[in-house]
């Protein structure tokens, strides 16, 4: 039974996502149909952990039932060769002692058959291994999602790799900082095709625009490609970080980003520089535009694209904070 409410609380958990609207928070939404198969076959076994669990009931009862008429069945005969032979008390007494032998081995020969259990032996093994099925379940439809913000930014620490260390070499896993860089999921030659073909597709945009649906990948290619874009027009809407390392009117301008799911999640934007007297928090949004220059930044002892701003204004924080790789 523990079996099909663990699956069946997984289904439960996946469907309430869907339903609540908060998948987002989890993959990419392109893989959206994994989810959904995932609540398929989930529902499936559950459905399967019931029939297994009906016939192993309707079988228990069965071999209940043979007991019960093995026993009745001795009894009948006992009795039929008693009525038949009373008349021979020590013959009897031994054939009776010999039933109660047979009937003995007959009830050991049940207990073995009902007490063996192919469950490990020890009780707290599987208690622990039951919790820690159920924990994410509990987690998931109990605990309200939590949206990242610039919270994750400090609990992280401020401190990017290299902008030109490529990851190819680094576990998918890993969570990325500043620069998207799915680099770590194609071969070398495989990944300088796909950045080849992304910058032409951006390359000749009047003004670069860095809207939800490209951001990710804009990105990537700005940095993959900064001498390209040089006192180019770029604009994107992002929630601004100062940090302890950074001085005057630059700000990090920062979306969280998805490439495939909350795995290979990263914080991704980059260094701008506002007007003078501009004053901003930690996670205030804004829509910035301005032109791209590069500086080099010492706290990371390289240079980096840097946006010089020309104009910017306050906007809402969006109802999807995230944005995704979706080619």
């Amino acid at each position: 039974m523990i079996r099909f409410y663990i699956l069946f609380g997984f289904a439960l958990m996946f469907s309430l996502i869907h339903l609540q609207g908060q998948l987002n928070k989890f993959i990419n939404t392109k893989y959206a149909y994994l989810s959904v198969t995932a609540i398929v076959l989930l529902l499936l076994l559950s459905a399967i952990e019931v029939v297994r669990m009906y016939r192993a009931e309707q079988a228990e009862k069965k071999k209940l039932e043979d007991a019960e008429a093995k026993a009745q069945a001795h009894a009948i005969g006992h009795e039929h060769e008693h009525a038949h032979r009373h008349d021979h008390e020590h013959t009897h007494d031994h054939d009776h002692s010999h039933e109660h032998h047979d009937h003995d081995h007959d009830h050991d020969h049940d207990h073995d058959v009902f007490g063996h259990s192919h469950e490990p032996k020890s009780k707290w093994k599987r208690a622990i291994g039951y919790l820690i099925l159920a924990f994410p379940i509990v987690t998931g439809i109990f605990l309200p999602v939590q949206t990242l913000d610039s919270s994750f930014v400090k609990a992280k620490g401020f401190s990017f790799p290299g902008m030109d260390d490529s990851m190819s070499d680094k576990n998918p896993g890993t969570h990325q900082f500043l620069k998207p860089d799915s680099s770590v999921f194609y071969g070398k030659e495989g990944y300088d095709k796909l950045k080849n073909k992304e910058l032409s597709e951006i390359v000749g945009m009047k003004e670069i625009n860095l809207n939800d649906d490209l951001f990710m990948k804009g990105m990537e290619v700005i940095y993959n490609f900064p001498g390209e874009f040089m006192n180019r027009t770029v604009s994107f809407d992002g929630f601004a970080y100062k940090g302890e390392q950074v001085d005057g009117e630059h700000y990090f301008v920062f979306r969280f980003g998805f490439i495939h799911c909350a795995a290979d999640s990263g914080v991704f934007g980059m260094l701008v520089d506002f007007p003078k007297g501009t004053v901003l928090h930690d996670d205030d949004w804004v829509h910035v535009t301005g032109k791209l220059t590069s500086e080099l930044y010492q706290p990371f002892k390289q240079t980096i694209p840097v946006l010089r701003v020309t104009s910017y204004e306050a906007v809402p924080a969006p109802k999807d904070p995230y944005v995704y790789r979706t080619n």
